[in-house]
C-alpha cells in the first residue's frame, strides 16, 4: 500500500491556468483524511507554493521549494544546500557569456541584476517582490555571511538554454546541478538539492521505504524523482524522455492526469 505521495506541481498538479482542479482536490482532500500525506514538490520558491498548500489544506506536511534546495515543515526549514558565494560569483562571471536573465533564490527572497520581461512573468507567481540589485554587490554580502543561493534560474530562448547548459557542465561537471524545468529555464543547484534527494530525505523522516511512496511529475527535473519513488508517475503532457522513466503514465495536467493517477494506483478505480 501507498503511505505518501509527492507530486510537482507547474505541468503536473496546477493546470495550464496555474489552478487546480476541483475533482483533483478532492481526491487529494480523501488521501490526506485517510491519513496518506501529500507534499508538494516544487521549483516554486517557498512563498509561490503556499497558497496551494493552503488551498489544499496541506500545512501540516513538509514543503519541498526551489527543487529541493529549501525543505519546510511548520513554517521552519529542515533542510538547506546552498551554493556558496565563490561558485556563485563564478557562475555570474560565465553567464555573462550568454544572452539571458538570471534570478538567485535564497530562502523566502529572491533576487536579479534587471527587471525585464522573463523577471515580471515570474513576479506573477510569487507573493513577493523581486529585489533588484547589482548581483556583485549581492554576492559580497553572501561570501561575507558565508551563504549563497539555494538555486539560480537561468532564463533565456531554446537555443541559448541548451549552450549556457552545455558550457556550464564542461565547466563544473558534478559539483552542481544544472538541468533544463523546461526548454527555456535552467536551473542550477547544489549537488544535495534535487527532488529526489527531498523525497529521499523526508521519507527516512517519515519512517517509509521508497517502495511505498508515489512520485508525480511532468519534466527534467522531476525525472529522478520519478525514478527514485516506488510508483513514479509521468504526465499525459511530460516529454517522451520522462515517460520512458516512469512506471505509469497518466492523463494531462489538463485533463485531471493526477486524480485519475491516484484513484487507479490507490483506490483501484479506472
Amino acid at each position: 500500500m501507498y503511505k505518501a505521495v509527492f507530486l510537482d506541481m507547474d505541468g503536473t498538479l496546477l493546470k495550464s491556468d496555474h489552478t487546480i482542479s476541483d475533482a483533483t482536490k478532492e481526491t487529494i482532500g480523501q488521501l490526506t483524511h485517510q491519513g496518506i500525506p501529500v507534499i508538494l514538490v516544487s521549483a516554486r520558491p517557498f512563498d509561490a507554493i503556499l497558497p496551494y498548500v493552503r488551498e489544499l489544506s496541506t500545512s501540516h506536511y513538509p514543503v519541498v521549494a526551489l527543487n529541493g534546495g529549501y525543505i519546510v515543515l511548520d513554517d521552519q526549514p529542515i533542510f538547506q544546500a546552498i551554493i556558496d558565494a565563490e561558485m556563485t560569483a563564478g557562475l555570474t562571471r560565465e553567464l555573462k557569456l550568454f544572452k539571458n536573465t538570471t534570478a538567485y533564490y535564497l530562502q523566502r527572497e529572491w533576487f536579479a541584476g534587471v527587471d525585464d520581461e522573463w523577471i515580471e512573468h515570474e513576479q506573477q507567481i510569487m507573493d513577493v517582490r523581486i529585489k533588484v540589485q547589482p548581483i556583485e554587490e549581492l554576492v559580497k554580502e553572501w561570501a561575507d555571511h558565508k551563504t549563497g543561493p539555494n538555486k539560480m534560474m537561468v532564463m533565456s530562448d531554446r537555443g541559448s538554454i541548451d549552450l549556457i547548459q552545455a558550457h556550464l557542465k564542461s565547466i563544473y561537471g558534478e559539483n552542481l546541478n544544472i538541468y533544463p524545468s523546461k526548454p527555456t529555464y535552467l536551473e542550477i543547484m547544489n549537488p544535495a538539492a534535487s527532488k529526489s534527494n527531498a523525497v529521499r530525505f523526508l521519507i527516512e523522516r517519515m519512517g517509509l521505504d521508497r517502495s511505498e511512496v508515489i512520485a508525480m511529475g511532468d519534466n527534467y527535473n522531476d525525472k529522478e524523482m520519478i525514478r527514485f519513488a516506488g510508483m513514479g508517475v509521468a504526465m499525459g503532457n511530460a516529454p517522451d524522455e520522462i515517460k520512458e522513466a516512469a512506471d505509469y503514465v497518466t492523463d494531462t495536467n489538463n485533463e485531471d492526469g493526477v486524480r485519475k493517477a491516484l484513484e487507479k494506483l490507490i483506490w483501484g478505480k479506472e
